[in-house]
């Protein structure tokens, strides 16, 4: 929790007039069982009608301060919280976007969520208890405690009996309820995992009949949740009865004791009716401060998760000093004997690769699953660092170049299309965000998406739903093909993206690629053999190392791997 402080020197002088205004509110509260006492000492006793008017009135003007400050304090502080909740989000967002794909995989979605949500929540809520309670509790509790030693300092070791006992039950159940709350973030991110997979694989789950089945699985993270916040109430439950009869008890011991001490002459009224408000003071202090030692362990718990985010460094960052491609080049992309492993793995994803792709060629991969070809692609928009060996685009190693220069060179097409929630136009703009109604419609063209655009009732200003879920696999596959296109990049890689396509559209969205890329670079990865068979330059990989290098009628005199592959697909007849 504390590490997080740092993000509130934007509000230091905020902080600083909500410290002011609640010590302010502090010392008016404990100027006024002083008053109190006056009005009764000298007032009452010797019925003196103006003193009591005349201390009325500063009664009055002194409650009346009290409440500005305590108006004033909270609609500051729940600005600051309210703030700074808005600064960790954009923080945490910002952060995210920097972070390769290892260091997503190794948070998760689900749990990054709920750091960015919950999480943050709960430091904020605390944060307004925290300005509230632990600035008034501490000066009401201390100053009760000196105000009630000069009133009776023999009626205050009363105080030296309750405090330390207050103390341990504070401690007692705070160290029982700790570790609960740090399990209740997790366990409430487990709730958020089941829940998102449950409602973005409803397809899949009413397909094969699993519904009863995810019912099952989200009603075993939801008890369980559930028990563990039982446990944590169960817990915090006492220390609330705990608190208020202690603080009866101490009522009873203090009208007891003090009445003796009237009787004995040791004592006024007055001082003592001021004796029971500032105990009152005093143990109210004490409740409220057992109050945040009930929210801080979660908020801890939060802002341990919001750290480990904070502080983890992105795997993939750029040079202090970047460079520049080189200005005879553009397009070139060159793979120096590269190797790569997933961390974790016991073998390299890839081994050994090496080839180059120049402007004007088709540069095809093919291999059968998991030889590698996503793999490959991933390194040059450096989703992934190598391990050994180099990637060079334009002459430069990727590494050398920063990524904003290095992405803006290529128009990147996932194996699983993407769309975002928006309209089709500002779906295919957000490949070029000042792409003009001509460039949209020819990149649309291209990709072979005017026709089911055009048939849509607002053409290109038709809502995309959210995940794209109301367009077909293909219609999504042509429109982030179009995204790319309307980049005009230098590298354009299309990984596995025609899968979705019938064969007629896939040859006639290669045919017209042809025409618009011809002074780019192509690289496509493909596991049909007819997407690839036209290719300029084919790349067979087989459990991550290249098995041959050429073109179509090369590799199928040459390479056993793609003759496989091709007879797997193709019948003498459409070879022929």
């Amino acid at each position: 929790m504390l590490k997080l402080l740092k993000y509130l020197k934007p509000f230091a002088i905020s902080l600083i007039v909500v410290i002011v205004l609640f010590f302010v509110q502090s010392l008016a509260e404990l100027y006024l069982p002083t008053l109190m006492s006056d009005i009764i000492n000298n007032g009452v006793v010797k019925n003196d009608t103006n003193y009591i008017m005349n201390i009325g009135k500063i009664m009055i003007l002194v409650a009346a301060g009290d409440a500005v400050c305590v108006i004033v304090a909270n609609l500051i502080g729940s600005k600051i919280a309210v703030g700074l909740g808005r600064n960790l989000r954009d923080i945490l967002f910002k952060k995210a976007e920097k972070f390769s794909l290892h260091e997503f995989d190794k948070v998760g979605t689900a749990s990054m969520i709920t750091r960015t949500t919950n999480d943050i929540t709960q430091v904020q809520q605390v944060l307004v208890m925290i300005m509230r309670m632990m600035i008034s509790a501490p000066l009401m509790g201390i100053g009760g405690i000196i105000m009630a030693v000069h009133k009776d300092a023999k009626l205050s070791i009363l105080f030296a009996i309750v405090i330390p006992f207050l103390l341990a039950v504070i401690v007692v159940f705070l160290l029982k309820g700790l570790p609960y709350f740090r399990i209740m973030q997790q366990k409430l991110d487990k709730l958020n995992l089941v829940t998102r997979e449950g409602l973005t694989g409803i397809r899949v789950i009413r397909a094969f009949n699993r519904i009863n089945s995810e019912k099952k699985r989200f009603n075993e993270a939801n008890i369980d949740i559930r028990d563990t916040g039982l446990t944590v109430n169960r817990i915090m439950a006492g220390l609330m009865p705990i608190m208020m009869f202690t603080l009866s008890a101490t009522q009873i011991a203090v009208v007891w004791f003090g009445g003796l001490r009237i009787d004995s002459g040791h004592m006024q009224v007055g001082d003592m009716m001021a004796f029971i408000q500032y105990a009152m003071q005093i143990m109210f202090s004490f409740l409220m401060m057992a109050i945040m030692f009930v929210m801080i362990p979660r908020a801890e718990a939060s802002a341990v998760r919001i750290n480990e985010v904070l502080e983890m460094e992105p795997e993939i960052v750029d040079e202090k000093e970047t460079k520049d491609a080189e200005v005879n080049k553009r397009g070139y992309v060159e793979f120096k004997d590269v190797t790569f492993s997933y961390p974790g793995a016991e073998q390299p994803a890839i081994s050994n690769i090496s080839f180059s792709a120049e402007p004007g060629e088709v540069t095809a991969i093919i291999g059968g699953t998991g030889s590698g070809k996503s793999t490959l692609l991933n390194l040059i928009p450096r989703f992934y660092d190598v391990i050994n060996g180099s990637v060079l685009v334009d002459g430069i190693d990727v590494r050398e170049m920063s990524q904003e220069r290095l992405r803006a060179k290529i128009g990147f097409v996932p194996q699983k299309a993407v769309l975002f929630t928006g309209s089709i136009n500002d779906n295919i703009k957000y490949g070029k965000s000042d792409a003009s109604t001509e460039e949209i419609e020819k990149a649309a063209e291209v990709a072979q998406a005017s026709d089911f655009i055009s048939n849509m009732k607002e053409g290109f200003d038709s809502v995309i739903a959210q995940g794209g879920n109301n367009v077909s696999g293909g219609q999504k596959q042509r429109l982030s093909i179009a995204r790319a296109l309307v980049r005009r990049p230098e590298i354009y890689v299309f990984d596995d993206s025609f899968s979705a396509l019938d064969f007629k559209t896939d040859a006639k969205l290669r045919a017209a690629l042809k025409g618009e890329t011809k002074e780019s670079t192509v690289i496509i990865v493909a596991q049909r053999v007819s997407t690839v068979m036209d290719a300029d330059r084919i790349i067979v990989l087989d459990e991550g190392k290249i098995e041959g290098i050429g073109n179509h009628k090369e590799l199928l005199n040459t390479c056993d791997v793609y003759h496989e592959i091709v007879y797997s697909q193709l019948s003498e007849e459409e070879l022929a």
